[in-house]
């Protein structure tokens, strides 16, 4: 049996050594956060009994989960991106903020940029042949469940093979292909037209999949569309809704299904509603309204700042 020396003075001495808290400068925050991610991690080595090969093989899987650029993959798949959402959940119960549509993960694919249409907006363009047309619409509402003009709709999703513009690493996607911003009209309408996005699965040789694999969990999510929604006075909606029928819808990977974002989807087959959107064929309709929350205190109390692609 290993010897137990995490509660000793001489490391709990090297933890504060390590995280600088002994040390004049640098910033406190950091040395807080980093104390505690040190302590936990030394505490875990010592209680599982975690051996050199152990460790330097999780060293040499961060190393390639950086050069894959995945860790923005694998944090939604550890379920810490969701575990974020349930905080802010429980803050605003704790607020007696309700009623508003559901949050949930943003995901590591957003770019910034992306045109800005007035109403209506076309996503994709064309090229993608064997795509389903789509017809997605709704109504933004405020806090006071009235409509929002000029409230302002972030889309983007994926194309029938599973890639996002700017991500495509076959590169058929022109730049921000299905991807829009859409200001809504005078009534607080927003509406738009693309393909059907299709399921899609994380690399399967990469870092993320492999852990993913020792952890006999598959690394795949259900068909679905991202939309941040802003408008003055409200907080900052991030969320996503799953396409009706995906047989993953409630086994996501990301975690990042919920009630309320899995709207009903109807096929339109008869003539009247095909001439009506102007279409050749039939298509597939959406209808998704979204409600926002108030600011609190003046300010938007969840709001997150993070590293985004800009285009």
């Amino acid at each position: 049996m290993a010897a137990k020396i995490f509660s000793t003075r001489e490391v709990q001495d090297f933890l504060r050594l390590a995280s600088g808290l002994d040390t004049e400068g640098g910033n406190p925050r950091t040395k807080q956060i980093v104390h505690r991610i040190l302590s936990d991690l030394f505490k875990t080595i010592e209680d599982l009994e975690i051996t050199s090969d152990e460790y330097w093989a999780g060293v040499a899987y961060i190393n390639r989960l950086g050069t894959a650029h995945e860790a923005g993959l694998l944090s939604p798949g550890l379920g810490l991106d969701r575990f974020l959402d349930m905080r802010m959940d429980a803050e605003d119960a704790a607020l007696g903020i309700a009623g508003g549509t559901p949050r949930t993960i943003e995901g590591p694919l957003y770019v910034a940029g992306a045109p800005v249409e007035q109403g209506f907006a076309r996503l994709d363009d064309g090229s993608d042949k064997s795509g389903q047309t789509i017809i997605m619409h709704g109504t933004v509402y405020g806090a006071d469940g009235k409509p929002m003009p000029g409230a302002q709709v972030e889309v983007w999703h994926a194309n029938t093979k599973g890639f996002y513009s700017h991500f495509d690493p076959t590169g058929e996607q022109k730049p921000f292909n299905m991807r829009r911003t859409i200001i809504t009209d005078a009534q607080g309408r927003y509406k738009f037209r693309s393909i059907m996005p299709t399921a899609y699965g994380c690399p399967p040789a990469g870092p993320t999949q492999g852990l993913l694999n020792a952890l006999g969990r598959h690394g795949n999510r259900p068909a679905h569309i991202h939309f941040f929604v802003t408008a003055e006075g409200h907080r900052k909606l991030t969320t996503q809704i799953n396409i009706e029928g995906d047989p993953l819808i409630y086994d996501d990977f990301a975690y990042a299904t919920r009630e309320g974002l899995v709207p009903p989807l109807v096929e339109r087959t008869d003539a009247a509603s095909i001439k009506a959107e102007g279409l050749e064929g039939p298509f597939a309709e959406i209808v998704f309204d979204i409600k926002l929350t108030s600011l609190v205190n003046g300010a938007d109390n969840q709001i997150v700042d993070r590293p985004r692609l800009a285009a």
